[in-house]
């Protein structure tokens, strides 16, 4: 057996994902080697598990386009340096974070702050950047406006409220059900719209809407959105078609405003130190889930039941926490 490291590998596409020794990754020029303490479980790493990705990477391979940890070694960062890690085809073109150590471009590494745990380093990237450039990139929110955000108790769409509030809107948080509505941040009206409703209550309207749902609920929606109003498409875990009326729809002017987060990457990475200056305050709010990597195929199944909250991240070592965050983390499960 090879000895190094240990790692998740997956051999076929949708099977579960199996933990293995591998031989730790080798220094190379314009790369550091990171030692993993938590690495993301997200909606993109699930799409390529499932072999639905349009450019797969070639099997076996190893999943996690996020992570955190510890630089031990690199010509850019000095070793012991805190980072979060995106970006460089990690988990895509070259294997990814679901590993015990990872070589990663310099240029997908990025300084964690002192006072952001390891567990929300990994995690925010996808949620918080993409929250944040639909509401201010793609959607151009204002103040005063009307915003309704589906999903609004998940990782995406709870960050979308928050920010929402802080831009001067007024926030509609759409849920399933009244458990989830509860998990809404303070200030955020709810809204229970049950799976399978095809109409939203004559009483809802909104300027700009953050859809993280697609399909039949956001058909529900669309013709509450006033006239010239926007909507954003985040995601489509509710469906991933769509039937409109077309003549309605001309006539009301209603953008539908597709987000791309691959192709406004540079636009998240721009505001992702604000973004962690803030979850390290204690400003945005962030759940996050734990799991140990072995773990991986639990966490991958956690992900996509429906009425799951926040992100999941898995340990590579549990054992071996961030003390000085420990209670900050267990705080935002």
């Amino acid at each position: 057996m090879k000895s190094g490291m240990r790692a998740m590998r997956v051999h076929r596409w949708g099977e579960p994902p199996v933990l293995e020794q591998c031989t730790a990754p080798r220094e190379a020029a314009g790369c550091s080697i990171v030692r993993i303490e938590a690495a993301t479980v997200g909606h993109l790493d699930r799409t390529i598990w499932s072999g639905g990705f349009l450019r797969p990477p070639p099997l076996p391979y190893t999943p996690g386009v996020d992570g955190a940890g510890v630089i031990l070694r690199g010509d850019t960062f000095a070793p012991g340096t805190r980072v979060w890690l995106r970006g460089g085809g990690l988990g895509i073109a070259c294997d990814g974070t679901w590993a015990e150590q990872v070589s990663v471009p310099d240029h997908a590494i990025g300084v964690l702050p002192d006072n952001v745990s390891f567990e929300l380093g990994a995690a925010f990237f996808s949620p918080c950047t993409s929250a944040w450039v639909a509401l201010r990139e793609v959607g151009r929110v204002r103040a005063g406006e009307r915003v309704a955000v589906t999903g609004a108790a998940g990782a995406v769409g709870a960050i979308a409220c928050q920010l929402a509030r802080e831009a001067g809107a007024s926030v509609t948080g759409i849920v399933g059900d009244a458990a989830r509505a509860a998990r809404l941040a303070p200030g955020v009206a709810p809204l229970v719209l049950p799976r399978g409703a095809t109409e939203a209550p004559a009483s809802f309207a909104a300027d700009l809407l953050i859809d993280t749902v697609g399909g039949p609920v956001l058909a529900a929606l669309l013709p509450r959105i006033a006239p010239g109003g926007r909507a954003v498409l985040v995601g489509y875990l509710g469906g991933h078609a769509l039937a409109l009326d077309l003549p309605a729809f001309i006539q009301r002017d209603v953008s539908l405003l597709p987000l791309n987060m691959i192709r406004r990457e540079a636009a998240g990475r721009a505001a992702a130190p604000a973004l962690l200056e803030r979850l390290g305050a204690g400003e945005l709010v962030l759940e996050v889930t734990s799991f140990a990597l072995e773990q991986a195929a639990a966490a991958l199944d956690w992900l996509g039941t429906p009425g799951h909250s926040g992100r999941a991240v898995l340990l590579p070592n549990p054992g071996r926490r961030d003390r000085r965050l420990a209670g900050r983390a267990a705080s935002r499960r």
